[in-house]
């Protein structure tokens, strides 16, 4: 006869001794599990200074290039006429300006028509180019016609004039004569005039502007390039901001002048301080990251998730190290000459900016070089050159950051195999554990029904 719970059989607690049974051979589980949440913050911790190690060679790498020295700062001594900014591959220097003429965009206005009237219908031609006198010349793009109909008021021919792409924008100006179209050319310069010939009923006609043919728009403002000069020269601009006349200055005119005006272009001390500033805060996170990591906590008995661990303690060192050492550089060949000293304790990098600011001013390109300069040794090349080495050869895919994540994944991976092959051999145990008990169970009920049919029958034989 089967058994359909095991223990009735034996009267044992069979489900609590299996599960204590399997519990045993589950117990290496927890050493597992337990090094499987210290890999994961290894893992992480990793990341993090992967992380912080690019950050460090990302700013080593704007300190490591002349033209990441290169940043200029300009000043006009009229920013109301014209005013400057620096930008890439500005120099220092200074000259003088004048300006004698603005560029101007072209506008004209139709006669004024009763508010919201229509005007009939026709075609506006409108075409970009210059004018000499009354002589009009196309820039060679084609005229873009805008086709007016009965039911159009010059509000709605305004609208399809901006849509057509024309080259000019149009208005409507209302007053007690009534409204007025305002044609404008999108750009400033005198190649950027424009015609419009207009066809069609009378009220079309009048919207159009051509001094040699038929139009009965007004000239309100003729199209014009900026007259400027810089030292004397004499210099021609289709616009009012002048992007490439001198190399790396971005120059707005504003309006004409009665005398020179003085532009000063100097190194933007400031912005390159803020640039030291961040290398040395971008080293500080990660050197603030490999101290936690690799200290062991007497107060609280604590280790960081990477305590012992050689690769982390080695890259600490190294960057250390590098940053007490020299470059083959005069006057300036140690991060001390220029301000930045490492802390006794902890290994941090703290800018002195008074000292910073000083020896920027004494000797710009003593302190440029301190950072840029290139050397066949590469021990003695400037710091952004090093630091930028040193994070790129951790980074790489042979690097030491790399090949420690992965030893640790591997580590992951097999961590993980070795807790689904206990789990498997538990399984196992218990299926065989309970079979076991099973077959336990039904014997030990046969035998307790033999014994009770044994029992009956010396009762029955005693009785005869």
């Amino acid at each position: 006869m089967a058994i359909s719970s095991p223990g009735i059989g034996t009267g044992l607690d069979v489900q609590s001794i299996v599960s204590q049974l399997v519990a045993i051979e589950r117990k290496p589980l927890e050493t597992l599990q337990t090094q499987a949440t210290s890999l994961k913050t290894q893992l992480s911790t990793y990341g993090t200074i992967k992380s912080q190690f690019a950050a460090l060679g990302d700013a080593a790498a704007k300190l490591s290039t002349t033209s990441g020295w290169g940043l200029f700062t300009a000043s006009s001594s009229d920013n109301t006429s014209i005013s400057v900014t620096a930008g890439t591959g500005a120099t220092g220097g200074s000259f003088t300006m004048e300006v004698q003429q603005l560029a101007r965009a072209q506008s004209t206005a139709s006669t004024p028509v009763t508010t919201g009237s229509t005007v009939g219908t026709g075609t506006l031609s409108i075409e970009i180019g210059s004018w000499s006198g009354t002589a009009f010349t196309s820039n060679g793009k084609a005229a873009v016609p805008v086709s007016v109909s009965a039911t159009d008021t010059l509000s709605s021919i305004a609208t399809k004039i901006n849509q057509a792409g024309a080259g000019v924008t149009a208005t409507v100006l209302r007053d007690a004569s009534g409204e007025r179209l305002l044609m404008r050319s999108s750009e400033t310069g005198e190649t950027q005039a424009f015609r419009v010939q207009a066809s069609g009923d009378a009220g079309v006609q009048a919207l159009g502007y051509d001094p040699g043919g038929t139009g009965g728009a007004t000239l309100t403002q003729a199209a014009q390039n900026a007259l400027a000069k810089v030292n004397g020269v004499d210099i021609v601009s289709a616009s009012n901001k002048l992007s490439d006349t001198l190399t790396g200055l971005n120059i707005t005119l504003n309006q004409t002048t009665l005398a020179p005006v003085e532009i000063n272009v100097v190194p933007d001390t400031e912005a390159l301080k803020k640039q030291m500033q961040a290398f040395v805060d971008a080293y500080n996170t990660l050197n603030d990251t490999l101290s936690n990591a690799v200290k062991y906590d007497d107060a609280t008995k604590t280790a960081g998730p990477l305590q012992g661990d050689s690769t982390t303690v080695g890259l600490q060192n190294a960057l250390r190290a590098m940053m007490r050492s020299v470059s083959g550089t005069t006057p300036f060949s140690r991060l001390l000459d220029v301000g930045i000293s490492t802390q006794q304790t902890g290994g941090k990098l703290t800018l002195d900016t008074k000292k910073f600011d000083e020896v920027m001013a004494k000797d710009l390109q003593g302190v440029q070089r301190l950072f840029t300069a290139t050397n066949t040794d590469a021990t003695l090349r400037g710091f952004g050159l090093k630091v930028k080495a040193f994070t790129d050869g951790m980074l790489a895919t042979d690097g030491k950051i790399t090949s420690r994540t992965e030893a640790i994944q591997k580590q992951q991976t097999r961590n993980t195999q070795e807790q689904d092959r206990i789990n498997e051999r538990a399984d196992r145990a218990q299926t065989r554990l309970l079979a076991q008990f099973s077959a336990l169970d039904t014997t030990v009920a046969q035998y307790n029904t033999l014994g009770s049919f044994v029992s009956q029958q010396l009762s029955l034989w005693s009785a005869g």
